[in-house]
């Protein structure tokens, strides 16, 4: 199953790389994927673990080149100079020779020395799958940012062109005389502490662009545009505006009341932030969230890994008691003064290195106490994922319920709104009565903005808690 699963990151993060945008050109537009594999290529946390994952595989090397044979030379030269009260004499000695060790048999110290390396490059991998999978977190809580800011300056705009528009209206009004001077330096109150939110709006807009800049480590981004996702896609539809001059209206028998001159006439604007939304609820239960969790979490696997290392660890441990059978072949030649040799050597050797009996018994202990503290640790990251999986599932669940709840309050308070802005019209409502009804239904999108944004925050949270991009 590690294998499998191994076998399909590598084959979907090469895709990935294959396929990921190389830079962010003037004028460009980028979905969320996008965003993630910039962050993954520019990363310096991922290149860490990356170098860490190329660092075990060249340990895995190491360790199986134990399996291959060492080669040995050696030459040398001797020059002896003897005097004694009847002779001098001069020796002068040369030597060579090369050499061959193989190993034949060391009772499983090198296969169990292979599987452990092999199961810490494993856990190194996984520890990389954990770091992209937090730098796709951190990009996508950025990316809803930017969504989410972008729609509350739409909202803001909208709420400028509303308050422009009353604000002639108010002024015809009170040319001819329908209304008082009160209810139009009200209305220009409000239609410059509406212009003051565009502006506080779009700030939060270019600093959310400058979070997600920071999220895919890229500080000299030129401008670029990001699409809507599948559970952040709001659309911004203004409904035609129409000013009338409300002196010139005539009421019908059935109380209905039309303008005389089509000169100024005006509807309630709307932003229509709930056209086109769309909403599917989250298809696993929490017990089914977890297991999934136990499944897919890389730092769970990674530390799995570590155990099955450590496991292999002890086994080495236990078979330092036995020896290593090696072979060598090799050839030797001298020459000296006197004579001259040379010949053929090969044999057999069954040896310990340097064995301690009371320091291996000692490593075995320790090894096994680490084999322990890596299973207590497999224990306590399953029971931290279970309580995390948890936390952000009762998180999600709750904002997903308020959804339609705030959808409903959109379109009670634009309804709201509607009927007041045409008492209003027609001289039936009050100043206040508008303006109350006016930023209840400004407050009720900005309201249910901030919850897709931390509904889909939450929803991230947990994916990522489950081990899911």
């Amino acid at each position: 199953m590690k294998k499998l699963y191994i076998i399909i990151f590598a084959i979907f993060f090469s895709i990935c790389r294959a396929e990921a945008i190389e830079e962010i050109t003037q004028g460009s537009t980028l979905n969320v994927n996008d965003c993630i594999e910039l962050a993954i290529q520019n990363s310096p946390e991922v290149g860490i673990y990356k170098e860490y994952v190329e660092l075990y595989k060249a340990r895995v090397g190491q360790s199986k080149a134990s399996y291959f044979p060492s080669i040995g030379a050696s030459g040398g030269y001797d020059y002896n100079n003897t005097e004694t009260r009847y002779r001098t004499t001069n020796n002068k000695n040369y030597s060579a020779s090369v050499y061959l060790n193989q190993l034949i048999y060391s009772f499983g110290k090198v296969f169990s020395q292979v599987k452990m390396q092999k199961f810490y490059k494993i856990a190194a991998e996984f520890d990389l799958e954990n770091s992209i999978l937090n730098t796709a977190n951190n990009v996508k809580s950025a990316y809803y940012g930017v969504l989410a800011a972008k729609a509350n300056v739409d909202i803001q705009k909208a709420n400028v062109a509303v308050n422009e528009r009353q604000y002639n209206r108010t002024k015809a009004f009170f040319d001819e005389g329908l209304v008082s001077k009160i209810d139009l330096v009200n209305q220009e109150v409000y239609l410059s502490d509406a212009k003051i939110s565009l502006i506080n709006a779009e700030n939060i807009y270019q600093n959310s662009i400058v979070s997600l800049n920071n999220a895919m480590y890229i500080p000299n981004a030129p401008e670029y545009q990001i699409e809507n996702t599948e559970t952040f896609n709001f659309k911004n539809n203004y409904a035609e505006v129409n000013l009338i001059n409300i002196a010139n209206t005539t009421t019908k028998d059935d109380g209905t009341i039309e303008p005389k001159e089509a000169v100024l006439t005006m509807q309630v604007e709307k932003t229509n932030i709930l056209e086109n939304y769309k909403f599917t609820k989250y298809p696993h239960t929490l017990e089914e969230s977890i297991e999934i969790a136990y499944k897919n979490r890389p730092d769970l696997l990674s530390m799995e890994a570590t155990k099955d290392a450590v496991n292999e660890a002890l086994k080495y441990t236990k078979k330092e008691y036995f020896p290593n059978l090696t072979g060598q072949v090799g050839y030797n030649w001298a020459n000296n003064t006197i004579y001259s040799t040379n010949g053929f050597n090969i044999g057999a050797y069954l040896s310990t290195s340097n064995l301690n009996i009371m320091e291996t018994r000692l490593r075995i202990k320790e090894s096994q106490s680490q084999l322990e503290i890596a299973k207590r640790n497999v224990d306590l990251v399953k029971q931290n994922i279970y309580f995390e999986v948890q936390k952000a599932y009762i998180n999600m669940i709750q904002l997903e319920k308020n959804i339609p709840l705030m959808q409903t309050r959109v379109k009670q308070t634009l309804e709201n709104y509607e009927l007041a802005d045409a008492r209003y019209e027609v001289g039936l409502g009050n100043f206040i009565e508008l303006q109350d009804a006016k930023e209840n239904y400004n407050n009720a999108q900005r309201d249910y903005v901030q919850n897709i944004y931390n509904y889909n925050v939450a929803l991230t949270n947990l994916q990522t808690a489950m081990g899911e991009r």
